[in-house]
C-alpha cells in the first residue's frame, strides 16, 4: 500500500492540542485549511515538549541569518480547543523540522509508528513507500505561536511534586524523597 501524505501548505490552523483531563490527556498535533479539511495526529507530551523547543531554536538561528525577516515573538492568538471531532490519523512515532529557504518557511512532519523503526531518510522525503505523515508548511509567525501554545498545553497538566517533580494527583501521590508517605 502506498504512503500517505498528508499536505497542509500555509493550514489556517496548526496546533498542540488535548483531550481529556489531566492525568489521562491524549496530545495531538491538528492542522486544518480554509476547505475545512481537518487532520489530527497523536503524540506524547514530550514529543509536542521537544518540537516547540527545537521549532523555537531553529527560528532563532534563522531569524539571525542575513535578509531573513522571523518574528522575535509571537502571542498566543488560537486558544480555541482542538476541532472535534478528534480523528486519529495514526500515532507518529518521529518527527522532522526543516527550513525551507525558498518559500521562508518551516516544514513540519510526523511519521506514523510502523512494525519496524523509522529510517531516517523517510522523513521530509517524497517517496511513495513508507509510513503515512503529517508534511505542514507554516510561516515563521505561525510558528512562533505554534511554540507558545504549545509549551501552555505542556504545562497545562497536573502540577509538580515540589520534592521530587513527579505529577500529583488530586489526592496526591507517594513521593519517593518522602520514603512512600503520602503528599
Amino acid at each position: 500500500m502506498p504512503r500517505q501524505v498528508f499536505l497542509f501548505d500555509r493550514p489556517s490552523r496548526f496546533v498542540a492540542g488535548t483531550v481529556g483531563q489531566p492525568g489521562d490527556r491524549t496530545f495531538y498535533l491538528q492542522a486544518a485549511d480554509a476547505a475545512g479539511r481537518v487532520v489530527s495526529v497523536a503524540l506524547e507530551k514530550a514529543q509536542v515538549q521537544v518540537l516547540a523547543d527545537r521549532m523555537n531554536e531553529l527560528l532563532d538561528e534563522i531569524a539571525s541569518r542575513p535578509n531573513t525577516v522571523v518574528p522575535p515573538d509571537a502571542e498566543v492568538d488560537d486558544l480555541e480547543p482542538l476541532t472535534a471531532p478528534v480523528d486519529e490519523e495514526f500515532r507518529v512515532a518521529a518527527m522532522g523540522l526543516a527550513w525551507d529557504g525558498d518559500a521562508q518557511a518551516v516544514v513540519v512532519e510526523a511519521v506514523a509508528a510502523g512494525d519496524e523503526p523509522v529510517e531516517e531518510d523517510v522523513i521530509l522525503s517524497d517517496s511513495d513507500e513508507g509510513p503515512d505523515a503529517l508534511r505542514v508548511t507554516i510561516t515563521p509567525a505561525a510558528a512562533r505561536a505554534f511554540v507558545v501554545r504549545a509549551r501552555r498545553v505542556v504545562a497545562a497538566g497536573r502540577p509538580a511534586c515540589p520534592l521530587c517533580s513527579l505529577p500529583l494527583d488530586p489526592a496526591g501521590h507517594v513521593c519517593p524523597r518522602q520514603n512512600g508517605y503520602r503528599r
